[in-house]
């Protein structure tokens, strides 16, 4: 992270009863950064959200925004809007009522000639200019998740706290509306925090990408950080599609990836001591479906799948499988059975730590 922190988590704590949410959370956001909050369902992602808005309270830990400790201070006075996943509108007033709701509201209560101002602008900012006069229950589901999000781009805030506001929409509309957001967030400039279940969504729009699991954050850096350095299988599963594959084994004395089903082995970069129960990290679009420089396997072709201008093949090595994504015209005429010899450049070879019950396989470092 560079520049002062906007939003800062320190050894945050909440429970539900028996069920923890947040284990002992860490963050930091700066000052204008775009960062995307991802994780499965139930990891804690949208209790960070609402702890830092003050809608929930944590057992233990420090909120602060803006170097300042948000212990006890409610939340219409910590200067953060935040976006629910569903879209909290009033059905029946127009698209700028429900705009102008929140600088009508006590907390700011807005001249109605900054309130005109400001709704045009923000209404224009996300291109539903047009259709200000209309009753939101008219509105198409796109139309209304503007609308939405101008209920939050509207405020005069520090921070943007935005839950999964584009996951009820179709894939072509929240395509269009992430580039949307991206270039809303290079103009406003405004702390966001955004939290999402979808990687690539992430990938599109974070500064920096955290990874929480459990209550916990796993990882936190660049998109390309968390790419090439994974800090473990759980974040390495995290990105791509399809996900990484993750072959079990152990290092042997000469320095060698073994496969557990014994079918092959593969030199190591990564230094690590011999016996070693490891998982060697191998993404799809990675592997060259031909025999090239770096690590070499010889298999047979299991299924292949189109992907549009890409064939994703998966194939027989052993006892296991391996998926790999490579040009259409590359896999024409694979057939099932078929052997193959693939290649994988040693640089883009990740080696994990064997799993362990309670926690996934830890990156082994040079």
């Amino acid at each position: 992270m560079t520049g002062p922190a906007a939003i800062t988590l320190r050894s945050v704590h909440k429970r539900y009863g028996r069920n923890t949410a947040l284990d002992g959370l860490e963050l930091d956001v700066a000052e204008g950064e775009f960062f995307c909050l991802l994780g499965p369902s139930g990891a804690g992602k949208t209790t960070t959200l609402k702890t830092i808005a003050g809608l929930e309270e944590p057992q233990s830990g420090t909120v602060e925004l803006g170097g300042r400790d948000m212990s006890g201070i409610e939340p219409y006075d910590r200067g953060v809007a935040m976006c629910f996943e569903s879209y909290a509108l009033y059905p029946h007033r127009t698209a700028y009522d429900n705009l102008a709701s929140p600088l009508r509201s006590p907390r700011h209560r807005l001249p109605a000639n900054q309130v005109h101002e400001r709704v045009g602008a923000t209404a224009e900012l996300l291109g539903i200019g047009g259709l200000l006069d209309r009753p939101v229950g008219r509105l198409s589901n796109g139309q209304r998740q503007r609308v939405a999000l101008g209920r939050v781009l509207v405020r005069p805030a520090r921070a943007f706290l935005l839950d999964e506001p584009l996951s009820h929409l179709d894939a072509k509309l929240r395509q269009a509306m992430r580039a949307e957001l991206r270039a809303i967030a290079s103009v406003r400039r405004t702390t966001t925090l955004y939290v999402t279940h979808d990687s690539v969504e992430a990938l599109a729009l974070g500064d920096r990408i955290g990874v929480i699991r459990d209550g916990r954050m796993v990882q936190t850096g660049t998109r390309e950080e968390l790419w090439h350095r994974p800090y473990d299988t759980f974040v390495a599963q995290s990105f791509g599609r399809p996900r990484i594959n993750l072959l079990p084994g152990t290092v042997t004395g000469e320095g060698h990836f073994r496969a557990a089903d014994g079918a092959y082995e593969a030199p190591l970069a990564v230094p690590a001591p011999p016996g070693t129960a490891v998982q060697l990290g191998i993404r799809p679009r990675d592997i060259r479906l031909h025999e090239g420089p770096g690590t070499r396997f010889n298999g047979s072709v299991y299924i292949t799948e189109v992907l549009g201008r890409a064939t994703e093949v998966t194939v027989r090595i052993g006892e296991q499988q391996l998926s790999l994504v490579v040009p259409r015209a590359e896999a024409a005429g694979l057939r099932p059975d078929d052997p193959v010899r693939l290649s994988v450049p040693p640089e883009n070879l990740l080696l994990f730590e064997a799993d362990r019950p309670e926690r996934p396989g830890r990156r082994i470092s040079p």
